[in-house]
């Protein structure tokens, strides 16, 4: 019974000696564990240059937008600059080129007014002096007519504030005449419907 007894005992050594190995063991398999998390921090870091890089990246990619758009908001200012410029220049030559088409259209009547100062001259018949003048006159008129230009309507027409100035005011003979044009003391013109020069009047009242 004795040797039994120191049978087990021996037993129940080798067994705690292994259990004691196998404690060994599991602390050495815990390392790998700790590897392995330390594994996981290098992991994020190389995560976090990646992430950083592609900021970058992203940065120096809007960069190149901005100054891509910049260039052609430049470009775009530059172009309207020479629209302004040639506009009005253009606008000015047309001016210019009006101008001259109605001085050129005026001399024709300058060489008639000329003539007539030279016919008068020897002239002994007033009603002939009377006659060209009259035509000088007709055709002046019908010139401002092509180009726009028309006598307003006063004597005898209603005042109107926009188109007559009244100069003076004289008494209605009736209740007709009250608010009408009395008299033209210089008579009005209009360039293309719009008033050039405003008719000054009498008006009754």
């Amino acid at each position: 019974m004795k040797h039994n007894n120191g049978a087990a005992d021996k037993s129940a050594q080798d067994n705690l000696k292994s259990g004691n190995d196998n404690l060994e063991i599991n602390d050495v398999q815990i390392e790998p564990e700790v590897m392995d998390v330390e594994g996981e921090t290098v992991v994020d870091a190389d995560e976090e240059s990646t992430e950083l890089e592609g900021l970058k990246n992203l940065l120096e990619q809007k960069e190149q937008e901005v100054a891509k758009e910049k260039k052609e908001y430049m470009f775009l200012m530059a172009e309207f600059d020479n629209f302004r410029k040639r506009t009005i220049r253009e606008r000015s030559e047309l001016i210019k080129t009006a101008a001259e088409k109605a001085l050129v259209g005026l001399l024709p009547i300058v060489d008639d007014f000329e003539r007539g100062l030279a016919a008068v001259k020897d002239a002994s018949d007033a009603e002939s002096v009377k006659e060209g003048m009259t035509l000088i006159y007709n055709k002046l008129i019908k010139y401002l007519a092509d180009n726009g230009v028309k006598e307003i309507s006063s004597t005898g027409a209603d005042f109107d504030t926009e188109i007559h100035e009244a100069v003076a005011i004289v008494p209605a003979e009736n209740d007709a005449e009250k608010g009408k044009v009395k008299d033209t003391v210089q008579k009005g013109y209009t360039l293309n419907d719009k008033v050039l020069r405003h008719a000054k009047v009498v008006v009754a009242q």
